[in-house]
């Protein structure tokens, strides 16, 4: 196929997915469309604890999530937990830098058993081996730089145990849709954590999760004016002034 052909297809494509909130609000995705849905409506298979005598419905427990002294945070495939989400970053750095060198050569051949004198007899007027060559160089350079960033974000978003490890490490998985007017903010963390770290409210801090990957972000009307076209990017990438 065509370079020309493919680019084409990406930018239909790309119109495409703009136009989904053409003159109304922008399509939420339905949650059972998910890692999540499939994670709760296939749960591991789980071996019964009741040993089926009279007594032991009168027992505290019951091994299961009903239980008075159950264990209520997540531990096995389909179950939630909720995800604090607390960035308070800020990072800052200097850096100047300088240099500067001068250098000079200079040669002359005033003395050399008579030889220069008797040259210089034939060299044109105002020329002579007494000042044979100079030379003078100098450079300077200076540079400074300075960062500064700072990143604040505070969420709170329920996250779904999709898949435990062998070693009883879970992987989790949670989006979150919000939609105000033509605007839809989306949410979405992952990673993986270990059951010991779930504290006893069944929330888990995301400086706690491994491989976390947590973006925040959204698509609507406003969004796409913010962004640059695809052809000034394509323009950005290819042309190099």
């Amino acid at each position: 196929m065509k370079p020309t052909v493919l680019i084409c297809l990406a930018l239909a494509v790309s119109a495409c997915a703009r136009a989904d909130h053409m003159g109304r609000p922008p399509t939420l995705t339905s949650p059972r469309n998910s890692e999540e849905f499939i994670a709760m409506t296939n749960p591991p298979l789980e071996i019964p604890v009741d040993s089926g005598r009279p007594e032991a419905a009168a027992s505290l427990w019951a091994g299961t999530t009903s239980s008075l002294i159950s264990d209520r945070r997540a531990a096995n495939r389909g179950d939630i937990l909720t995800v604090v989400i607390e960035i308070d970053d800020e990072a800052q750095m200097t850096n100047t830098s300088g240099r500067s060198r001068q250098s000079g050569e200079s040669v002359s051949i005033p003395q050399m058993i008579g030889i220069p004198q008797r040259l210089n007899e034939r060299l044109p007027e105002g020329a002579s081996f007494d000042n044979l060559a100079e030379a003078e160089a100098s450079s300077t350079y200076k540079g400074s730089g300075n960062i500064t960033r700072r990143d604040k974000l505070t969420l709170r978003v329920a996250a779904t145990v999709i898949d435990q490890l062998p070693n009883g490490t879970l992987q989790i998985e949670g989006t979150q849709e919000v939609r105000v007017n033509y605007e839809l903010r989306e949410l979405t963390v992952s990673g993986f954590v270990r059951p010991a770290d779930i504290d006893r409210s069944n929330e888990i801090a995301y400086d706690r999760i491994a491989g976390a990957r947590i973006s925040y972000g959204g698509r609507g009307q406003i969004n796409d004016v913010q962004q640059p076209r695809f052809g000034q990017q394509l323009a950005d990438v290819i042309l190099p002034y």
